[in-house]
């Protein structure tokens, strides 16, 4: 079977995309080491189905969505547990060296769908197609929580002047 996605093999994948997946993971959930262990299990279960995984057209987009799946499930686990013992949630890390904290702070306030959609669309710079397939939603989804999200970043900016 011949590879779509260009890369030579599983190695090269890894090495070409660990990082950028690693990055726009931990914006969008807001945990370092919760997005470097979500992006490991991630790259592990494409490793284990690399064969069929190697001739999609955006495998990259596959790996971030097991691996968002996977941290969703990690941060609702612990939510549910802090509860049951009665700890407060506490508060999320955050990419340290970003250029707008003022930003970030805003785009912190979104709900995870919203955030996932502006990091791959916005600042991966993925078609709406793409960020559909690695969401596993319809584009237009992915087009109407663009839109609400970004209505909501322009009215806290203008809300800020």
């Amino acid at each position: 079977m011949r590879e779509k996605t260009g890369y030579g093999g599983f190695d090269a994948f890894y090495r070409d995309t660990w990082d950028r997946t690693y990055r726009t993971l931990a914006v969008t959930i807001r945990d370092h080491d919760l997005a470097r262990e979500a992006v490991d299990e991630g790259m592990a279960r494409a490793l284990a189905n690399w064969r069929h995984l190697s001739a999609k057209r955006n495998p990259s987009g596959w790996v971030y969505r097991v691996s968002f799946n996977w941290a969703v499930d990690q941060i609702r686990r612990r939510d549910r547990e802090q509860k049951r013992a009665g700890a407060d949630a506490g508060s999320w890390s955050w990419i340290p060296d970003t250029p707008r904290p003022d930003l970030t702070e805003k785009v912190n306030q979104l709900s995870f769908e919203q955030r996932a959609v502006v990091v791959l669309r916005v600042v991966n710079d993925w078609s709406e197609r793409d960020v559909a397939d690695a969401l596993g939603v319809p584009v237009g989804t992915v087009k109407s929580r663009l839109s609400r999200a970004l209505e909501i970043l322009r009215l806290e900016i203008e809300n800020d002047d």
